[in-house]
């Protein structure tokens, strides 16, 4: 079959699949001029504001479960276990799923329990989400599995999600979204975002394939250092043929995966510098939060890449915005 006829056929696929609407789309795009203008001109700089998703805070993540929801719903779930860090935007975003499908919720963050609740923890207890403590990120996904063989041994119906709902369904929750951003006549030479459990990256980059699109995608690291992000977006698209009729091994090597890790800075939550002018420069310039951490390092990237020329002058640069603003009031 043709190249054409198999894409069209993997988004009608993909089209059908199940599907739980929790936010309003299209999110908007808008144009970051002041921003151009501060940095001395180069490219065309947009933004996609997933952050304006108008279910649960928003962000990246209400797309990924849209779909990964809609799985657990068709399965008989009766709760979602899913971990994070103690201020997890997605954590926060599977919290706000569970209750507004009627499901109860299992948060295996680690870290301690705070004294005060502040940021996403205060609205995971607000969602009525139940938290489980475990020292450190290694024990999270083994503790999940303690807790759900638990529950199934009592006659629950649990439902795992991964970390970031980064599973190859999660995954084609953007591959949903490039759709969106081509029917609102976006076509970004560049798309910039903040990348860690790769997702969305894998959907993304998906994305772009099956819809005809050149677009380059670059995951900005917030943690991990890039090779070990790099073969965590390969195994996810690895798995996108479970669901789609697509062949992985093409897909896989469609597009470059790109991944930069120079802006980690100190570490997975820990600010620096360059995450903190950029937070600043885009509330100054362009009335856009970004939190300190996590999106700010990605934007801090894209600042980067345009004062150095890394970017074509002519061309356009897109900033994902994965949300996560609620980081603000930790």
């Amino acid at each position: 079959m043709a190249r054409e006829a198999i894409d069209r056929r993997a988004l009608e696929v993909l089209d059908a699949l199940p599907c739980v609407p929790l936010g309003h789309y299209p999110t908007p795009v808008e144009e970051m001029s002041r921003l151009q203008a501060a940095l001395g001109g180069g490219p065309r700089l947009l933004v996609k504001r997933d952050d304006a998703i108008s279910f649960g805070f928003g962000g990246n993540k209400v797309r990924k479960l849209e779909l990964v929801a809609a799985r657990a719903r068709a399965q008989g779930a009766d709760t979602l276990i899913t971990t994070g860090g103690v201020q997890s935007n997605h954590a926060r975003a599977t919290a706000a799923a569970a209750a507004r499908l009627g499901l109860r919720c299992i948060i295996v963050a680690n870290g301690r329990a705070p004294e005060r609740l502040t940021g996403n923890a205060l609205l995971d207890g607000l969602l009525g989400a139940e938290l489980d403590y475990v020292a450190t990120r290694e024990e999270r996904a083994p503790r999940m599995q303690t807790i759900a063989a638990d529950l199934a041994a009592r006659g629950r119906r649990p439902y795992l999600i991964p970390l970031g709902a980064s599973t190859p369904l999660g995954a084609l929750g953007f591959v949903k979204a490039i759709g969106e951003l081509v029917r609102q006549g976006v076509r970004p030479d560049v798309i910039v975002h903040a990348t860690s459990s790769g997702g969305t990256q894998a959907g993304l980059v998906a994305g772009c394939v099956l819809h005809g699109l050149p677009t380059r995608v670059l995951g900005v690291s917030a943690d991990d250092p890039a090779a070990t992000v790099v073969a965590t977006v390969r195994q996810i698209l690895a798995g996108v043929q479970e669901h789609l009729p697509v062949d992985a091994a093409a897909l896989a090597v469609a597009r470059p995966i790109e991944v930069e890790d120079g802006f980690v800075g100190e570490g997975y939550g820990i600010p620096s510098d360059a995450s903190r002018e950029a937070q600043q420069l885009a509330a100054l310039l362009e009335a856009i939060f970004v939190d300190h951490t996590y999106t700010a390092k990605a934007l801090a990237g894209l600042i980067a890449g345009v004062r150095s020329g890394r970017f074509r002058r002519s061309g356009t640069v897109l900033f994902w915005h994965t949300g996560g603003q609620v980081g603000l009031f930790a």
